[in-house]
């Protein structure tokens, strides 16, 4: 399993780039991977990234995109405007826990 330092801090990776262990994620590592795909965190990004983290942790599964929608109650087009193409997969790898199931 690879590791590497994001924002000085050790953290365990899978072959796509992915956080492989939660605990090992801080708001510092989030900026810095927001960074990496080309996004700037405002405070608008921290509701949604903090919502797929809690319902990681309840459910040790990473929401879907509708469920992010739906459950959480950011509209769907929001989303799509602060992490644009693949919004599920971006928060996911922002957030520091495994994409969701059916994410490509």
């Amino acid at each position: 399993m690879p590791t590497a330092t994001i924002a000085g801090s050790e953290v365990d990776l899978n072959d796509e780039g992915f956080m492989t262990d939660p605990t090992q994620w801080n708001e510092d590592i989030a900026k810095e991977l927001a960074a990496n795909i080309g996004i700037e965190l405002t405070d608008d990004h921290w509701g949604p990234i903090r919502f797929i983290r809690e319902q990681q942790a309840e459910s040790g599964v990473t929401p879907t995109l509708r469920k992010v929608s739906k459950t959480g109650g950011f509209p769907t087009k929001e989303l799509f405007q602060l992490f644009p193409k693949k919004p599920a997969k971006k928060m996911s790898y922002i957030a520091g826990v495994p994409k969701p199931v059916g994410c490509v």
